[in-house]
């Protein structure tokens, strides 16, 4: 009986973070990532990287991380090992150096394990605040390695905007922090400033990504005492909400009423709204600036990942009567994010779409692309076309990215970008001789 009643206060002093769903996953996940870092049990090779006039430090490639996660996980399918390089990914453990997007790609893409600070285990609920920080302090660092992206800039102005009253306070921060910064050694200060980049990627998403952070109400029913620190980045809080029943400590005595209920949904909403950043119509507006018209022209997947970009070089295939072969990859890319009962569907129509006989639009493929994408389909999947879109996409880069790029379209775009500097420019000029 004592030992019964020694057992159930056990139970009752436990961490309730340990045992809360997100706690498990993440447990797992870092076992993982910790026997990959492991040079002495055969983790994955970790190396600097030589290339033109610099070192790229402390790098795996995504071939490696998918070998190696076939090799001591069991796994026999490449696209299971990249699915579930993917899921560790997206929750920051591991991360591209050159990318917002959380995903793993087995190619020679470059990735950077996080250190274990940003662990997402550590519970981080960072403010607006520690946002503001960081991306004011991004502004004052190396312009050209860490330059802000256009959704970056407009949360900064949005920002600025809802402290204004404290932005110097931050100002002073982000500056103290870069003094900070500076002192450290540069291969060390470049690792650094990827892993912090990359926490914000999670907690910060690119538009379109997904947050994987965000509350799930299920989860937080769950959770036995929800009262949680909330922990700043850079040792700056805000006023904390006030606190819902729900972060309450439970009392079994009073049963839950509806307003219970309605008072939690409404701390729930507040919770997963306050890691949304809204963006105004500046951000939406389909108006490319001139640097995002020059990224265009360095590769086509610079044309490929800007939205304006995308449909600007579809415009302009459409007029060419060869558009097909754009349709196709978008459609293929949609189909890698389709939720796993909708593939096969998916597959067939694609399938019909572009590559069944007397297909509506059809595209041209070498035969051994064909063959092998023929029996794929027999046994769908997400990258059932994998063959077949690499090939289309080596045909867009080879023929109709060049010319794109010579087109009217393109450099008339180019053109008025640049008139509008310049007469921007002219128009400062004249306003300071005036002064």
């Amino acid at each position: 009986m004592a030992q019964g009643a020694t057992d159930q206060s056990n139970v009752e002093t436990a961490d309730p973070e340990e045992s809360s769903p997100n706690m498990i996953v993440y447990r797992k996940i870092e076992d993982i990532i910790t026997r990959m870092q492991d040079d002495k049990a055969g983790g994955v090779p970790i190396r600097t990287v030589k290339s033109f006039l610099s070192k790229i430090p402390s790098v795996v490639t995504g071939t490696d991380i998918v070998q190696w996660l076939m090799k001591n996980l069991s796994i026999e399918d490449p696209v299971e090992a990249i699915h579930m390089g993917s899921l560790i990914s997206a929750q920051g453990y591991i991360f591209p150096i050159s990318d917002h997007v959380l995903t793993l790609k087995d190619d020679g893409t470059f990735y950077r394990f996080q250190a274990p600070y940003f662990w997402p285990s550590n519970c981080w609920e960072p403010e607006n605040t520690d946002y503001a920080i960081y991306l004011c302090k991004r502004t004052m660092q190396n312009k050209a390695r860490l330059e802000l992206a256009d959704y970056e800039a407009e949360n900064l102005a949005r920002l600025q905007r809802a402290f204004a009253r404290k932005w110097e306070f931050i100002f002073m921060q982000a500056e103290a922090q870069v003094k900070i910064d500076r002192k450290k050694d540069k291969t060390e200060r470049k690792i650094l400033d990827s892993q912090e980049r990359a926490f914000w990627d999670v907690h910060r998403p690119v538009p379109g990504c997904v947050n994987t952070t965000e509350m799930d109400i299920r989860k937080c029913r769950r959770m036995k005492n929800p009262q949680k620190v909330k922990k700043s980045v850079y040792g700056v809080t805000e006023d904390s909400q006030s606190q819902s029943p729900v972060h309450m400590p439970s009392q079994p005595i009073r049963k839950t009423t509806k307003e219970d209920f309605r008072k939690q949904i409404t701390f729930l909403n507040v919770q997963i709204d306050r890691h949304c950043l809204k963006m105004s119509k500046v951000a939406e507006s389909k108006e490319p600036s001139q640097q995002r018209v020059k990224r265009w022209g360095f590769s086509i997947d610079e044309v490929l990942k800007d939205p304006v970009g995308r449909d600007l070089f579809l415009r302009f295939l459409e007029s060419e009567f060869s558009s097909e072969n754009l349709r196709f990859w978008l459609a293929v890319q949609d189909l890698k994010r389709q939720p796993l009962q909708d593939v096969a569907t998916r597959v067939e129509e694609i399938w019909q779409e572009f590559l069944a006989p007397g297909a509506q639009s059809p595209i041209n493929l070498d035969s051994h692309s064909y063959e092998r994408t023929s029996q794929n389909v027999q046994d769908p999947g997400r990258y059932t076309f994998e063959d077949a879109q690499e090939h289309i996409y080596k045909l867009m880069k080879s023929d109709s990215y060049a010319r794109f790029l010579r087109s009217n379209t393109y450099q008339d775009l180019l053109l008025a970008k640049k008139k509008g500097k310049s007469l921007a420019g002219k128009r400062l000029t004249g306003l300071m001789q005036s002064s």
